[in-house]
């Protein structure tokens, strides 16, 4: 990077502009609202791709041929099932305890009976990357069912993902189109480049440090809400409102007062984020399917109000709807929990992070980035009976 570079970055904050690695596994076109996965084009994936045809796509650099497939699937249907000790400590925690909260302590405690944690060589990585995406869904459909005083479900080995994710909630075997959508949500999520709980994972993997210990770090940063958690700050804003006129004027009035708007812009796409245009169309389907399609048609309200809203300027605001937005009204209207919105991110991008831990790990330099210190010089040390 040249030193005009690094000083425009500097000055932008956040690491803007910045590369941070090289790395096979996702390309990112935020003018041109492209987001590829391995060479595949998202569109073509969420199309015609299962979440686990995706996982295998991240994780060995090909799609999987129909013996690849099944062996990871039978190899995820074996893996579901959580340790004693983990449920233990599930149950140990204390009542209210946030769900990603859970879902980090768990993986935490998963790394003290993994038989791989001392190995950081590739196939005890894919051994590791397999067992975490098949747990994910285990831990937070177990918390969720434990709160409500209710036994978790033991996974069902002919189910998908996807599908044991939506029957270990609740219960029930979930119908085709709810497991069809859940699986396309997954894939969307699955991956995203340099983003803030990679960056995380891949800093934390240059130690040398295990995956498990990665993922928990990744984790911790997918909490936030400028982060995962904006998909449920939408969704508790259009509840806030109840309507799509209210929510049009809380809107007007956020952006009077210069207030963020949850789930619109995005740091990279300066267009329409691609993952949005799918799950757009998946919210309308389910509302239509579920004969309410009130949040669907209030998300769509708001959209032209962020992007033609005027600056002082002149010009459009420009805003468009991210990943975030209408994952909302599709997860709520799937009956999902609020508090699960952010969780479920984590059980696709678990694939993705695997993917970034085992590619630092196979090229490992440590990253240790400067700063811009802006701080003084020449002060002396003042005994402290003198001190203010």
């Amino acid at each position: 990077m040249s030193e005009s570079t690094a000083a425009t970055a500097a000055a932008k904050g956040g690491l803007q502009g910045v590369v941070a690695a090289q790395s096979d596994i996702c390309f990112i076109d935020g003018d041109a609202g492209r987001l590829v996965y391995r060479g595949y084009e998202i569109g073509d994936l969420v199309e015609n791709a299962s979440f686990e045809e995706t996982a295998y796509l991240l994780w060995d650099g090909k799609l999987p041929n129909k013996t690849e497939l099944a062996t990871l699937k039978q190899q995820l249907s074996a893996s579901m099932a959580l340790p004693a000790h983990v449920l233990a400590v599930i149950k140990a925690l204390p009542a209210g305890t946030q769900p990603m909260d859970v879902l980090r302590t768990a993986v935490s405690a998963l790394a003290g009976g993994d038989t791989d944690l001392t190995s950081n060589e590739a196939a005890a990585n894919r051994r590791k990357a397999v067992r975490l995406t098949a747990q994910f869904p285990t831990i937070v459909t177990a918390y969720h069912r434990i709160r409500n005083n209710q036994q978790p479900i033991a996974p069902d080995p002919s189910l998908s993902i996807a599908g044991n994710f939506l029957y270990m909630l609740n219960g029930k075997k979930p119908h085709e189109t709810l497991v069809r959508v859940m699986d396309a949500a997954l894939v969307l999520h699955a991956e995203h480049g340099m983003n803030a709980s990679t960056f995380t994972a891949r800093v934390i993997a240059a130690t040398l440090a295990d995956m498990h210990a990665s993922i928990t770090g990744a984790l911790g940063a997918l909490k936030g809400p400028l982060h995962g958690g904006a998909n449920e700050a939408v969704m508790h804003l259009l509840l806030q409102c109840g309507d799509a006129d209210s929510a049009e004027r809380k809107i007007k009035e956020m952006l009077a007062n210069k207030q963020k708007v949850p789930g619109f812009g995005h740091r990279v796409y300066r267009t329409f984020d691609p993952r949005a245009t799918f799950l757009r169309k998946m919210s309308k389907q389910l509302g239509e399917a579920a004969g309410n399609s009130k949040w669907y048609e209030m998300s769509e309200r708001l959209i032209p109000i962020l992007r033609d809203t005027k600056k002082p300027t002149g010009e459009p605001l420009g805003l468009n709807p991210n990943v975030d937005f209408f994952s909302a009204s599709a997860y709520y209207t799937m009956d999902i929990p609020l508090d699960l919105f952010t969780p479920i991110f984590g059980v696709a991008r678990v694939t993705g992070w695997a993917a970034h831990v085992m590619e630092q790990h196979k090229n490992n330099r440590i990253i240790r980035p400067t700063d811009d210190y802006t701080g003084p010089f020449g002060k002396k040390v003042e005994p402290i009976e003198q001190r203010a």
